[in-house]
């Protein structure tokens, strides 16, 4: 039975979308929910699998290929085809010559990684049915050959050959291009501004310890300092509307309601899930919830739902060793908290000088619609709950 594999439908916010990878070749058996092709939108990547066991019989697109919405990508057959399937007794007693004219049929992935690291495909033992070469067996050939020692220096007497400048172009992702174009409107059509604040860390950092035991026992994660920074930047903004405002043509748009944005660094890029009505958090639901989405995030498991939305963004640069950076709006938000790395420093106490522990907040806004008196108060109203996290618990 002929089975047509098409795009999934697209979010009213995506208008095409770009094949990434096929994980599979014409005629390889599998087996039904195995990944066939990974979709790559604007926001997240789409996988699509097997509807039942069988084959592709043909490809309608290849990788890079721009396709639309429930576009027909490829005709799958189901069902097991004689001859095709391959038992493993069968691969481990194929000769040589039949393992290496099996290993010639790349996929399309395998072919493109063997490319960005030019390397030599006959190098690559296989362990594919009949011998062909997997992404895995790539990847592997890769480490073991950065993991290897390096060779023995040659006798002096003989002059080693001059190493080759060379260079690889790499097409962008969808998402970096997005991502890219994102940045430079932010940067053209807002005014955006930087303010800077510091806070001293040791009120939070001695709650951590001392609760932090007892914590993760009694809701099964750890406390980390997001969700301070979260609860912090909730409260603020409910003394300084504007901050979390947007501008929509020539309105403002204030809401009512709180959705913060967590920018997570992913191996596609960063993205910015969003942590919904933050306001009825507790911190232990913020650290679950900021848990979930990095995880998702890692593994490119984020829908379009989890990145829709948010009003505000905090960006914790510290985690990178980050010690100061301006943070570029994420539009259409009018701000964005930056968090960066907590450092020993001297600083005056009482006439007295002491080594505390100290961090460097940057809020980076759009001067459009918040002015310089909301903004330095929205910053220091974070730094007075940070530096005592009480104020959080009394709202006060």
């Amino acid at each position: 039975m002929s089975i047509e594999i098409k795009v999934p439908v697209l979010p009213e916010s995506v208008a095409d979308a770009t094949i990434a990878t096929w994980h599979v070749q014409a005629g390889e058996q599998v087996s039904r929910d195995q990944i066939l092709v990974d979709i790559e939108t604007d926001k997240v990547v789409l996988e699509v699998v097997a509807p039942e066991d069988g084959q592709i019989a043909e490809f309608l697109a290849e990788e890079g290929d721009t396709v639309l919405g429930e576009a027909i990508i490829a005709n799958f057959v189901a069902g097991a085809v004689a001859g095709q399937e391959v038992t493993k007794a069968e691969a481990e007693a194929a000769t040589p010559a039949e393992a290496e004219e099996t290993s010639d049929a790349l996929s399309p992935s395998v072919r493109r990684l063997i490319a960005e690291h030019n390397i030599d495909a006959a190098a690559v033992k296989g362990t594919g049915v009949g011998g062909r070469i997997t992404k895995e067996d790539v990847e592997a050939f890769v480490k073991n050959a950065k993991a290897a020692p390096a060779p023995t220096s040659a006798p002096a007497a003989v002059a080693a050959p001059l190493a080759e400048r060379s260079e690889k172009r790499v097409p962008m992702t969808r998402l970096r291009k997005t991502i890219a174009n994102r940045l430079l409107e932010a940067k053209n059509s807002t005014a955006m501004l930087t303010t800077f604040n510091e806070v001293n860390m040791k009120p939070i950092m001695d709650i951590r310890k001392q609760y932090q035991e007892i914590f993760e026992k009694r809701h099964g994660i750890r406390l980390g300092f997001m969700s301070f920074y979260v609860k912090a930047v909730t409260e603020a903004l409910k003394r300084f509307p504007e901050v979390n405002a947007s501008i929509d043509g020539d309105e403002i748009v204030y809401h009512n309601y709180f959705d913060v944005s967590i920018a997570v660094s992913t191996p596609r890029g960063l993205v910015t899930p969003v942590l919904r009505d933050t306001d009825k958090m507790s911190l232990a639901d913020i650290e679950r919830n900021v848990r979930e989405l990095a995880l998702k995030g890692r593994d490119g498991k984020l829908t379009v739902a989890d990145m829709t939305g948010g009003n505000f963004t905090v960006t914790n640069g510290g985690v990178f060793g980050s010690l100061m950076s301006t943070p570029i709006l994420n539009l259409p938000q009018s701000a964005i908290l930056g968090m960066h790395a907590i450092k020993d420093r001297p600083m005056a106490v009482n006439g007295q000088v002491e080594i505390l522990p100290m961090m460097y907040l940057a809020l980076s806004y759009d001067h459009r619609i918040v002015d310089g008196r909301e903004s330095v108060g929205y910053l220091v109203a974070i730094k007075d709950f940070l530096e005592d996290p009480t104020r959080l618990l009394l709202d006060l």
